[in-house]
């Protein structure tokens, strides 16, 4: 069925099994709604590094790094690893989320500002944010599945054959040396280029797909709650890392069999051998046009203050069962996030190799290197990996479903219907995670690039981002301060650029909105491969037919030996400046604007800073970083010119953030009640004490972990760098 053997339906069906038996099995554990949100605050580290590793990845963290690395090589993992320099800071950040000792992050916003408005907001917010985030991993999920599932090319209609003719033009057009193509070739390759043409169409409907994954969510996770959730995520955990490795064997011993090589080593020495130079470079690559270093940077410090506001964080942290348990298990999760990111990038080099002149889709690269590698053996290994992929959403979507239940049940239904009983609260708080989940498949259905999706959901956490980290470090930020600059972020980076070209659709096709970077050409000297050296033989043969022809008028291009340096020419692609989603063409050719406008660089160009003429890396940095910025300086301007907040309130939240949280509750309510008894009892630990800042003193378990977790990001930089060097 579908291309697809009996073992491998076996697998998919024996796993959907067990998921839902979980899930039914917890759902007697449900008593209210601690037990529901979260799981009653039981779990140790081995479910709390795992839980954190399965809300953290999904199946587009897989899928993605493999798309952009096969694209643009080595540099592509930074798409997942951008945020690896963030990750020291959970050390410090995971206790506060079990200090806080509240059912939803929602909840510190109504404490610490004493605004159950703010709060009832932020649910909603998240609630998008979570859908968005679902959006993508269902997009991946499916796209990697239909790939599985291919037609082949007599099975097309005349339309999809036809735009299957276009990609296969691309990929030809785009496999050449940017100056070895005539004029009207290099028009044609920006044509097709903006157009963007599938080369592959599945059997699969991917909305059949979509919803039979979210019906299985929710039988399990509306039942079950998050301790269905995270038992499950330990299950999926391990899915996830068969998932990350499986491939990786098999694709080196096929390029073994093609190219002679006998062992895992000689492998890797003969990818160096025939894959270009420009694939092995870590940093500076010319393809990684959306990945310089100082764009990195700039998303690391995005993910840096923005990941701390998600609502998962809380949930993810806030279910162990003390703070030491929940700082271990989440930094632990995070960081088998990483090292996977490191293998799904080397299997993405391998596959460049293998699949470079057959696959036009980058994001089906996945699915068709399973396919290859897997399918002929007939194991039920495709079924594996595709529930692999499907545990990668589940484990995402599942806990993104309770955290958005919570939220959406306890600070916006709970205020506006007070006083129900528990049972009533969980309830309705399966409802409502439900209708996430229903959000996600349908905001999936309207995204095509999955970067494009990455994108928003990595700036989306920068509305409430100032707030929060303000309020827990500085006693000065107050709601005032705090509105303002939630409103201002909220209408000038998000609701105002989807509302203008949705009112005014004629903006769309304005001539200077559809402004893009200018298209250049940089040079770079490599050391020729037997790709490169192909790759000539071919221009060579092109030249010989034009030449025949009439048409040359460029010089002969020079033959090329294996290991003699050469120069080759890059274009860096045109890139839409204002439009989030790009540009595309409608029915009449006509060139129109997609997603968002950002407002911002529309000012900046306006003010005489001419953005066509940077790179394209460059506008999406100053992007960032003025979407970081205008929140911070917002909260900290106004609350100097506001009035400050109830000092009784503020003394109560800070001695409870200051208190430890002890794994025995009825002695962790003796401990804070003598924290609010005495509100200044640990005003010692204070750093800067004659100041408003509210930074703790760090302990030797803060320091030491904070050392260590250092200097695992610097360990996974340097394996990154050794696994594009070994074999070289």
């Amino acid at each position: 069925m579908f291309g697809l053997g009996f073992l491998d339906i076996a697998v998919i069906v024996i796993y959907f099994l067990a998921v839902i038996y979980i899930g039914f099995r917890s759902m007697k554990r449900v008593k209210n709604q601690e037990d529901y949100f979260l799981a009653g605050r039981r779990f140790g580290k081995l479910i709390q590094t795992f839980a954190a590793f399965g809300q953290g990845t999904s199946s587009e963290s897989a899928v993605g790094v493999t798309t952009t690395t096969f694209v643009n090589g080595a540099a592509g993992t930074w798409s997942a690893l951008n945020v690896l320099f963030a990750t020291p800071i959970y050390w410090i950040t995971s206790p506060w989320y079990r200090r806080m000792r509240v059912l939803t992050l929602g909840d510190f916003f109504e404490e610490r500002y004493g605004s159950k408005k703010m709060a009832g907001i932020y649910a909603v917010f998240q609630t998008l944010l979570f859908m968005l985030a679902l959006s993508l991993a269902f997009n991946a999920m499916s796209k990697t599945i239909m790939a599985l599932t291919p037609k082949t090319v007599d099975q097309l209609t005349a339309v999809q054959l036809a735009e299957h003719s276009r990609a296969v033009e691309l990929g030809e057009l785009e496999a050449k040396d940017y100056a070895s193509l005539t004029a009207g070739q290099q028009s044609r390759l920006e044509t097709l280029r903006v157009e963007n043409p599938r080369k592959v169409f599945s059997h699969i409907s991917q909305p059949v797909l979509i919803w039979g994954v979210c019906i299985i969510i929710l039988l399990y996770a509306v039942a079950g709650g998050l301790e269905a959730a995270f038992i499950t995520d330990t299950l999926q955990g391990f899915f996830i890392i068969i998932l990350s490795l499986i491939l990786i064997p098999f694709a080196f011993s096929k390029i073994g069999s093609l190219y002679g090589g006998e062992s895992f080593i000689e492998s890797l020495q003969i990818l160096h051998q025939k894959v270009p130079e420009s694939f092995f470079e870590v940093f500076g690559s010319p393809t990684t046009i959306d990945f310089t270093w100082y764009y990195i940077l700039s998303l690391s410090l995005l993910n840096t203050v923005g990941v701390m506001v998600q609502a998962n964080q809380l949930t993810a942290n806030a279910a162990a069962k003390d703070e030491y348990t929940a700082r271990f298990g989440f930094t632990a999760g995070m960081y088998m996030k990483r090292i996977c990111t490191l293998f799904w990038g080397f299997l993405a080099l391998a596959a460049i190799l293998l699949y470079s002149q057959s696959v036009r889709d980058p994001d089906m690269v996945w699915g068709h290197a399973t396919r290859d590698l897997l399918g002929p053996l007939n194991l039920g290994l495709v079924g594996l990996m595709i529930a692999c992929l499907m545990a990668a959403v589940m484990s995402t979507a599942d806990c993104f479903m309770i955290t958005s239940s919570s939220l959406l049940t306890h600070n916006v239904y709970r205020p506006m219907f007070p006083g129900r009983d528990e049972k009533s609260y969980v309830s309705i708080g399966r409802f409502l995670g439900a209708s996430t989940i229903v959000g996600g498949a349908l905001l999936a259905m309207t995204f095509e690039s999955m970067l494009q999706q990455m994108k928003i959901i990595w700036e989306f956490g920068i509305v409430f981002s100032a707030p929060f980290l303000l309020g827990m470090l500085w006693r000065r930020a107050n709601c005032r301060a705090s509105w303002w600059s939630i409103g201002i972020t909220l209408m000038a980076f998000f609701i105002l650029p989807l509302l203008i070209p949705a009112v005014t659709p004629s903006l769309k096709a304005n001539p200077y909105l559809l402004k893009m970077t200018q298209a250049r050409t940089i040079e770079r000297q490599y050391v020729a491969r037997e790709m490169d050296v192909q790759e000539r033989q071919q221009q060579i043969q092109q030249w010989l037919q034009q030449e025949q022809a009439g048409l040359n008028t460029d010089p002969k291009p020079q033959p090329l030996a294996e290991g003699q340096t050469f120069t080759r020419t890059y274009a860096l692609a045109k890139k839409p400046i204002f439009w989030t989603k790009g540009i595309s063409t409608d029915e009449n050719g006509q060139f129109r604007g997609n997603g968002m406008l950002s407002l911002e660089l529309i000012l900046l160009d306006k003010c005489g800073f001419d953005l066509s003429n940077n790179p394209y890396a460059l506008n999406e940095t100053l992007r960032v970083l003025i979407r970081v910025a205008v929140p911070f300086l917002l909260v900290f301007l106004l609350s100097y010119v506001t009035r400050s907040d109830d000092k009784t309130m503020l003394d109560r939240f800070f001695v409870k953030m200051k208190t430890e949280v002890l794994p025995n509750k009825e002695e962790d309510d003796k401990h804070i009640a003598l924290s609010y008894a005495n509100t200044s009892r640990f005003d010692h630990l204070r750093m800067f004490p004659k100041t408003q800042l509210e930074i703790t003193k760090w302990t030797k378990v803060d320091i030491v972990g904070f050392i260590v977790s250092c200097l695992i990001a610097a360990g996974i930089v340097l394996l990154l760098t050794l696994m594009v060097t070994v074999g070289k």
